[in-house]
């Protein structure tokens, strides 16, 4: 959705680390610019980036992107997922700016530090990814993965009066206590303050839904992030389905929630591997380009 010579009106993107950028053009996508956000040849710590972990996890974001796409999660150009590198918690892999999901490749995913310099791979990432991404993953070390995505049946609840979920439905008992809201929207996450103030605004959730805007899934592995992300957005449909109809909405007794909750967390992590296995072997078999 950006506009020919996008790239070139937000050059001013990365002036200053805390500083909001010169006025660019009004666009979804801003591509991400500084004087240091270009590989760094001259580093004489550069650190491996070529390991078999770091491979895997190229491959299985990859294959969470031409899922999401398949499943109608993603947004134009826009939206991003990124993990912090295995063996690197300075570093994370994120989507290249001015790629849809249904393109990328574990070899077109950029490794970037925190301070915007792409280490491995070409091109630049997205501004607002990086500016959200890496102040997630340095203020909440726990949050190894984040996908964030304008999906749409859980950012039309993230725009609705009151809490997004009701916890009418089974599905959605899977994240009952492990989201947030964050209500104060402030227009495009276009410098470090706001990637800041998002974070300030997770807590110790897991899901975060971004009142006027989409929804965050912060995980410890890329499966569990994609189980998450997938089961929102169900979660999300039922929920927008059952509203349609008119009647009321009856959610579950809390404590009856709260036990299922339970019950849904028992083996989750092991259930998302699975999950995650299950979309690779999908994608193997039917586009198996995802993984070069």
């Amino acid at each position: 959705m950006a506009p020919a010579g996008a790239d070139a009106q937000a050059s001013a993107l990365y002036k200053a680390r805390s500083s909001r950028p010169t006025k660019v053009s009004f666009a979804m996508a801003h591509s991400l610019h500084s004087s240091s956000s270009t590989p760094a040849p001259f580093r004489s710590n550069r650190p491996d980036l070529a390991t078999d972990a770091i491979r895997t996890a190229r491959e299985d974001l990859a294959a969470c992107f031409r899922m999401a796409a398949r499943n109608g999660f993603e947004e134009g150009i826009c939206n991003h997922f990124s993990a912090v590198v295995p063996g690197h918690d300075d570093l994370f892999l994120v989507n290249p700016y001015g790629y849809a999901f249904r393109e990328l490749t574990a070899s077109k995913l950029l490794i970037c530090d925190f301070h915007g310099n792409v280490l491995d791979g070409e091109g630049v990432p997205e501004a607002t990814a990086f500016y959200i991404h890496a102040e997630m993953h340095k203020r909440l070390p726990r949050a190894k993965v984040a996908f964030h995505t304008h999906m749409p049946y859980a950012t039309a609840l993230s725009m609705t009066e009151g809490d997004p979920l009701i916890w009418a439905g089974q599905t959605a008992l899977k994240f009952y206590g492990r989201t947030a809201v964050d209500r104060d929207y402030n227009g495009l996450a276009l410098d470090n303050r706001e990637g800041a103030r998002i974070a300030s605004a997770v807590g110790d959730a897991d899901i975060v839904f971004m009142k006027h805007h989409g929804v965050m899934v912060l995980a410890p592995t890329i499966a569990e992030a994609w189980d998450d992300l997938y089961y929102l957005e169900r979660a999300a449909e039922v929920q927008v389905l059952a509203m349609s109809t008119g009647r009321k909405v009856l959610a579950v007794d809390p404590a009856i929630a709260a036990e299922t909750y339970k019950q849904m967390r028992e083996g989750d992590s092991e259930s998302a591997r699975l999950h995650l296995a299950a979309i690779r072997r999908q994608l193997d078999a039917e586009e198996p380009q995802y993984r070069h």
